[in-house]
């Protein structure tokens, strides 16, 4: 029997269950863009299934949640493993089960490319309290990755992040915005023997707590070299280094994003002439920052160790 058709018009969960109810053995072929996966089913049973790096149940109710993309059933092809040992009507009613709740999280979380991204309200009070997976997913959150490269960083399931991510969403901790276009392709710069020798003589090999060199550049975004910095802007970017090493050692993994974006900030200013009150603005919103990841009496902590490393 050669059956094939849209995901769009009929869900997986339907399409198994017509297949598997005569009792063929073969293999569903799945297609979403350039991803692909398949279900095998041996005399009506399924016993194997894979997408990406999901195998077994969980590639069943990863691919059942599909709303897009082809399937084509080839009949009589080889059984590739055995990793399913669930009946068909357990599996594909949990499969049922997490379309509905998948429909639900599209509300918030419509596409698996999107980057999430950490949001700071002003006058946020009390604490929040996370729990393990949810502390987890936010250490990934670093501005750039996508759901589904934070999804693959944690070890959980695009699915299971997704319903982390709805919750952290819900709760005003983070939103989506769309991915960075990609820039164009520049021709590479001539090296600057006159500028190496300049930056490290000007700012030595201080290592600061993350284990990075102090003196490395702060952020991709800052492009002026520190040999054609002004003296007083030089000192400053070296106090955001200390800043920003001190912050990552406050707020660990889950807030060096969020410490990043503030300390990128202050370099700009400082590069398009702004004085010692970029530095403080950095601090002050780091600060904030922190209100949110440790709660709200971690501030002061924040702010008098960061000014204290200024």
């Amino acid at each position: 029997m050669s059956f094939q058709g849209s995901l769009s018009e009929l869900p997986l969960p339907d399409v198994i269950q017509l297949v598997s109810s005569s009792g063929k053995t073969g293999c569903f072929h799945l297609t979403d863009g350039d991803v692909k996966g398949q279900i095998y089913i041996q005399e009506g049973r399924i016993v194997h299934a894979q997408v990406e790096d999901l195998s077994g149940e969980e590639a069943v109710y990863q691919l059942a949640i599909w709303s897009r993309g082809e399937f084509f059933f080839e009949t009589g092809a080889a059984v590739a493993a055995n990793t399913i040992t669930k009946t068909n009507t357990n599996l594909l009613m949990e499969a049922a089960r997490r379309l509905d709740e998948w429909r639900v999280l599209q509300k918030k979380v419509p596409s698996m490319e999107l980057v999430p991204e950490f949001v700071i309200p002003e006058g946020r009070e009390g604490q929040i309290n996370l729990n393990t997976s949810e502390w987890l997913i936010l250490s990934k959150i670093d501005g750039r990755r996508s759901i589904k490269a934070i999804a693959n960083a944690s070890s959980h399931s695009t699915f299971e992040a997704c319903k982390i991510l709805y919750g952290l969403i819900a709760t005003n901790l983070i939103r989506l915005k769309e991915p960075p276009a990609a820039p164009p392709p520049r021709p590479p710069a001539p090296p600057s023997p006159a500028l190496s020798a300049s930056t490290s003589n000007a700012m030595g090999t201080v290592t600061g707590p993350t284990g990075r060199p102090a003196n490395a550049p702060l952020p991709r975004q800052a492009t002026m070299p520190p040999g054609q910095m002004p003296q007083a802007s030089l000192e400053l970017v070296q106090r955001l280094v200390k800043i920003r090493d001190t912050a990552n050692a406050l707020l660990g993994a889950g807030g060096e994003a969020v410490v990043q974006k503030h300390v990128v900030a202050a370099r700009l200013a400082i590069e398009r002439g702004a004085g010692i009150e970029a530095v403080e603005t950095a601090i002050q919103q780091i600060a904030s920052a922190a209100a949110i990841l440790k709660g709200p009496q971690a501030t002061d902590i924040v702010l008098e160790r960061l000014r204290a490393a200024r």
